[in-house]
């Protein structure tokens, strides 16, 4: 991937620790229903347990990230990040304009070990997340060699598709497909399990990140021979059924919050061969 033609963008952060996004945390054993459903969020974002917030240290709920440290970039880790979000942001504005809508570009904050956010305080362990109360994407860059080395995913792509799919879930904010969301499930709509709320959100955010590729590609022509099986293999490899039967060597369609590793492949797919949004409908019909 010839990633160094991607728009530079200047909304990339780095964490210099103890503070991040400054929002009100989890703790203090008054959490109500919206806190609880921003919570969920954040551990579905990458196949994290969302629980993980609640009990980062010592066992009890924490205001702050207790391991918030100064985030150390590679300058030329930094200059990837900068250059795969631009594109995102260029692509996006322009699928935007051509709605008659103007398209807000997120922060994409770095961070090392923990971090505060509008969303709570969040650890490492959560993996990347976009929080929408501060519309920025959290991303501890420890993650990549975790994607390459547990989840064997390795290329400048695979690592792309990861930075693109967060910013999918940016978009679903700005098209208030979060809000329509929550008020599903406030009508009673289940969010976890294989048809729930959150696979079909998640897959949502698959499909957008295919049609950033599509669109980016017909913009820049910066791909090159192997990238796309790079990122196929990213979103195979953390599917709900691969993860599960990894970590347990059971399945539990019940348990689903993002997909199984043939429907995350799917999705991003429709987005990349069509590149159209209006293809990425995935809370009608099956999935």
């Amino acid at each position: 991937m010839d990633w160094q033609k991607g728009e530079e963008s200047q909304n990339v952060e780095v964490d210099q620790g103890g503070g991040g996004g400054g929002g009100r945390g989890f703790g203090g054993g008054r959490m109500g229903i919206g806190g609880l459903i921003i919570l969920a969020l954040l551990g579905w974002i990458f196949f994290k347990n969302p629980l993980a917030l609640l009990n980062q240290g010592g066992g009890q709920p924490n205001t702050y990230a207790p391991t918030s440290q100064p985030a150390q970039v590679d300058p030329q880790q930094m200059e990837f990040v900068r250059r795969v979000l631009g594109s995102t942001e260029k692509t996006w504005s322009d699928i935007f304009a051509g709605m008659g809508r103007t398209y807000t570009d997120p922060k994409l904050d770095l961070f090392s070990g923990g971090v505060n956010t509008a969303c709570g305080a969040a650890s490492t362990a959560v993996g990347p997340f976009y929080c929408p109360g501060d519309q920025k994407i959290y991303l501890d860059l420890n993650f990549f060699r975790e994607l390459e080395t547990r989840f064997h995913s390795s290329g400048d792509f695979a690592r792309a598709y990861v930075i693109a799919h967060e910013v999918g879930h940016h978009v679903q904010n700005q098209l208030g497909i979060f809000a329509k969301t929550s008020q599903m499930q406030r009508q009673g709509a289940r969010m976890e399990g294989a048809d729930g709320l959150s696979v079909r959100q998640e897959l949502q955010a698959d499909c957008f990140a295919g049609v950033w590729a599509n669109r980016t590609q017909q913009r820049l022509q910066w791909l090159q021979p192997g990238d796309v099986e790079s990122a196929l293999n990213a979103a195979s490899q953390i599917g709900d059924d691969t993860l599960q039967r990894e970590a347990r060597g059971t399945v539990v369609p019940d348990s689903f919050t993002h997909g199984t590793s043939e429907q995350r492949v799917k999705w991003f797919k429709v987005g990349l061969q069509g590149g159209d949004i209006q293809q990425c409908n995935t809370f009608n019909g099956p999935v």
